[in-house]
Order: structure tokens, then sequence, then C-alpha cells
């Protein structure tokens, strides 16, 4: 083991993409991930209860942020609306050019493996009922706040697609705005 260093997790954060990249997420070991980035597997188990979650980590804190988002936006903004605004103010904070090609990378290893695609679909899934939750909160009724939940979800993922795959440097909340736009445009018959 190389001597201490800060971020462990951050490391190991890296050396699991970075493996799963090169080697396949299914062909990775933990043991490989925790000596890639120089620590121990019982480190790598101190921040992380299997590598899977390596790649998922900061979905409870992504949510506690969005639902903190809803709750904020002015009780006169539309629900929907309301999701859009919140998922846009979070996403200023999320869409640094340096956490654009993690995601990007990210977004490769879980599209190529069914597993993974399963618990991307189940973590926002978990999402989208936080966000119906926080509508309730500030007085949608059911099914509205249901519906925008998942529409504010369906617009969050287009967006997300998009930022990660278009050339140059997308803005992430504009592509979010964009995104809604195109939502009511098609709801509405146009």
């Amino acid at each position: 083991m190389v001597r201490w260093e800060p971020d462990a997790r951050g490391r190991l954060e890296q050396a699991a993409l970075d493996l799963f990249i090169e080697r396949g997420y299914e062909q990775t070991a933990v043991a490989e991930i925790a000596s890639r980035a120089g620590l121990t597997e019982r480190t790598f188990f101190r921040h992380f209860t299997d590598k899977r979650e390596v790649l998922f980590a900061g979905a409870g804190e992504l949510q506690d942020r969005i639902v903190t988002a809803v709750a904020s936006v002015p009780g006169s903004v539309a629900p929907l609306d309301a999701v859009a605004e919140a998922l846009g103010a979070v996403a200023v904070a999320a869409a640094l050019p340096e956490r654009r090609e993690y995601a990007r990378q990210r977004q490769a290893v879980i599209a190529a493996n069914a597993e993974l695609q399963e618990r991307d679909l189940l973590k926002l899934a978990v999402l989208g009922s936080a966000i119906a939750d926080a509508l309730r909160l500030r007085g949608v009724a059911d099914p509205a706040a249901v519906l925008a939940a998942e529409a504010g979800i369906a617009v969050f993922k287009a967006a997300f697609g998009r930022w990660i795959s278009e050339p140059g440097e997308p803005d992430f909340p504009g592509l979010i705005r964009e995104s809604l736009g195109q939502l009511k445009a098609v709801t509405a018959g146009g």
C-alpha cells in the first residue's frame, strides 16, 4: 500500500470506473478496485456496500437536494415547472465540466450491464416518489403530483442524455428547460 493520501472515497470511485471501463463491470473485483486506489478492501467497504454502489453512491444526496429545491420553489409555480426549476437549480451545482466526463463514462458502464441498468431505473423511481411527496407537501393532489414528478424525471433523463453526449460544453440547466419545453409541446399536440 502507498502511504496515506486524502480522498479515499474519490480515489475508489475513480479506480472502479477506470477498471469497469478497462475490464468490464462483471470482470472487476473489489480487491482490484481497492488495490488500484492504493487502499485495502476494508477501506472500500467502509465507503461502499458493494462495487455496484460505487456508481450510485451520491443518489441519496442528490435526492435530498432536489426535494429541498422543490420545497423552495414559490407556491405559485405550476407543479411541473416547480420540478423542472428544482432540477435545474440542482443541475447548476452538479454540471461541472470535470463531472461531465465522469458522468459520460459512468453512463457507458451502466448501459453495458443489465444489473446496473436495473439499479439506475430503481434510483430514478425512488427519486420520482420523493419528488411526488415533495409536491404533495406543496398541496399538489394526486394524480397531478405523481404525473409531474414522473414527467420531471423524463425531462431530467432527456437533458442528462444530451448533456453527456453533445459536443462542447452544453448548459445542463438550459437543456432541462429545453426538454421541458419540448415535453409541453408534445403534450399540447404540437
